[in-house]
């Protein structure tokens, strides 16, 4: 797998970024979003959802509730691991039952369950560059690397890097 990078400078370019990247999606997709509070998981995970046909009014970070199911054009999944103490209560959820189903699953915080997560997975790390700007890192499967790096950014913006 490699690594490449796009930098946002604001709330619309991750909207943006969220759009574009929800185009080549598909059921069975894990998204595994990783960034300090405040990164913008969520505003990124509300994009996917309204380009996958979901009232984005009904996606917000699912902190107290964990996981959330939304019914559009694609299920969506949204499962947020911030206040789970450790991968046995990530299993004892039945999450991982969701992994890889007839869905595409987000999961903000997936590092706190990196170790339950399926090998195959989209991982995004959202870094904070500046008030409004963002760094937003991804891994793909290398199948899929070429179709995402091509969809959600253009040579003069993306970084690379071996990962």
């Amino acid at each position: 797998m490699h690594t490449f990078s796009i930098d946002v400078h604001s709330l619309q370019e991750t909207q943006l970024f969220g759009v574009q990247l929800a185009e080549v999606l598909r059921i069975g997709d894990v998204i595994a979003l990783i960034g300090d509070l405040g990164a913008g998981k969520t505003h990124l995970t509300q994009a996917i959802a309204k380009q996958l046909g979901v009232d984005p009014e009904e996606v917000n970070s699912p902190t107290f509730v964990l996981i959330q199911e939304y019914d559009g054009d694609v299920p969506v999944c949204h499962i947020d691991a911030y206040r789970l103490n450790d991968t046995d209560e990530f299993l004892e959820l039945g999450a991982d039952e969701l992994l890889g189903a007839d869905n595409i699953c987000l999961i903000e915080w997936a590092d706190r369950v990196a170790d339950v997560l399926p090998k195959r997975l989209i991982r995004i790390e959202i870094e904070t560059i500046g008030e409004t700007s963002r760094r937003i890192s991804l891994k793909c499967p290398l199948d899929r690397e070429a179709e995402i790096r091509n969809k959600v950014c253009s040579s003069e913006e993306s970084k690379s890097s071996d990962g």
